[in-house]
């Protein structure tokens, strides 16, 4: 089955001013912590620090993932924040299929996706092909209580994965 090449848009509008942040790094145990805390300071130090928290769970769990089951060598994390929202996408070298929130919640594990779909306006994922690496990128979007975008009010929240 080929790979579906679909970037990801949490943004159906990017709307202006919007900051990006990035970071990769080596996919090991303690990457889950460095993201944690690099997104933790940014929504903390800028526009949004009332999704500080959610937005450190999610991506924590993101990374986990990342780190538990796949063999990517790096993980990387771009932020983008605009004054109604933040986006995280969580991008893998990982060659099997995209992940898929578990069947049976009460299960031990795989509660992460249900974590971040809890939490999350809207989430999803989808795979890359470049030149001869495929990515798979997962992705949320935050919004604060009662801050809902004007794309979020003419349909439903977008909860995809490809």
């Amino acid at each position: 089955m080929p790979a579906v090449i679909a970037p990801p848009a949490p943004f159906p509008r990017i709307p202006e001013p919007c900051e990006g942040y990035q970071l990769a790094m080596p996919n090991s145990p303690a990457a889950a912590k460095i993201v944690r805390d690099f997104v933790g300071t940014l929504l903390r130090t800028g526009a949004h620090p009332g999704l500080a928290d959610d937005a450190r769970l999610c991506v924590s769990e993101l990374v986990s993932n990342v780190y538990c089951h796949t063999r990517s060598e790096l993980v990387r994390v771009e932020v983008m924040v605009d004054r109604d929202q933040v986006a995280v996408h969580v991008t893998d070298d990982g060659l099997g299929p995209l992940p898929k929130p578990a069947a049976r919640p009460e299960g031990e594990g795989g509660r992460g996706f249900l974590v971040v779909d809890g939490l999350a306006t809207s989430w999803g994922s989808s795979t890359r092909q470049e030149n001869t690496r495929r990515t798979r990128t997962v992705w949320f979007v935050l919004t604060e209580p009662g801050r809902d975008t004007v794309a979020e009010a003419d349909a439903d929240p977008v909860r995809v994965t490809r």
